[in-house]
């Protein structure tokens, strides 16, 4: 077997539809678009969810609920994370840069601790929230929890 011999697997490849090529091609004359009709000239695109008449799907689901846009989105670090971290880069200090940094948040997220797992180390944290838990087990060991 060399390069001059090797062959697709049969049936993996397809002839490429040449449309507008004349009669002989057999997708000649209208181009397999029919006959007249905005759907047979150029520039013709339908309205995006339109069904043909039909009522369409956006507007037969019902709407419901609330979405406050003045909501703020929090990223939430538990306290057992900040010790992995501490032990990891032998810190006492975390700010949103150590965590930009670990990859635990990007740049644009706020951050906010929360209770969840133990810490043994006295650090001093500042970011942007504390949970009520975990700012009360920061304070515990002597640590100092600041907000931004």
């Amino acid at each position: 077997m060399d390069l001059s011999n090797l062959k697709p697997a049969k049936g993996s490849t397809k002839k490429v539809k040449r449309i507008g090529r004349g009669q002989g091609s057999g997708h000649g004359g209208t181009s397999t678009r029919g006959h007249k009709g905005a759907k047979s000239r150029s520039g013709y695109s339908k309205k995006l969810g339109y069904e043909g008449g039909q009522m369409s799907l956006v507007r037969r689901v019902p709407k419901f609920g609330f979405k406050n846009f003045n909501r703020v989105e929090y990223k939430g670090i538990n306290l057992d994370v900040l010790q992995q971290i501490a032990e990891k880069k032998d810190i006492t200090v975390i700010t949103r840069d150590v965590l930009i940094e670990s990859g635990y948040v990007s740049k644009s997220d706020r951050i906010k601790i929360l209770g969840r797992g133990e810490l043994k180390a006295k650090l001093e944290i500042t970011v942007h929230a504390f949970s009520a838990t975990a700012r009360k087990a920061i304070e515990e060991l002597g640590g100092v929890a600041n907000t931004i």
